[in-house]
């Protein structure tokens, strides 16, 4: 069974360690079978194409996988990288929380 992460789709990060150390973007896909995140503009990596049905051939840039560990939340507040704890609402609701600011990440 897959685990579950603190990171979700859509949430904005920072990458910590590699090639692209301190970049940041949103979280297009979550793999949590291989514990990778596939994150918008970073990790770039360019991939020989055949021309099909819909597009033409040709070399093409696109986001390769991150490891999850590679990555950390950005704080809302702080806009720096933050670990994530959760915390109970008055209405009963488990949310997300920054640890650096307190924030409310979950709408």
């Amino acid at each position: 069974m897959a685990e579950k992460f603190k990171i979700r789709r859509g949430d904005t990060v920072c990458v910590t360690t590699g090639r692209d150390k301190g970049k940041s973007g949103q979280v297009l896909k979550v793999i949590r079978a291989d514990r990778r995140v596939i994150v918008q503009g970073v990790n770039l990596v360019k991939r020989h194409t055949r021309p099909s049905m819909g597009q033409a051939g040709g070399i093409v840039e696109k986001e390769a996988s991150l490891a999850i560990s590679n990555v950390a939340i950005l704080d809302p507040v702080q806009n720096k990288p933050t670990r994530v704890g959760f915390k109970f609402l008055e209405d009963g609701r488990k949310v997300r929380v920054a640890k650096l600011s307190g924030e409310v990440l979950d709408q």
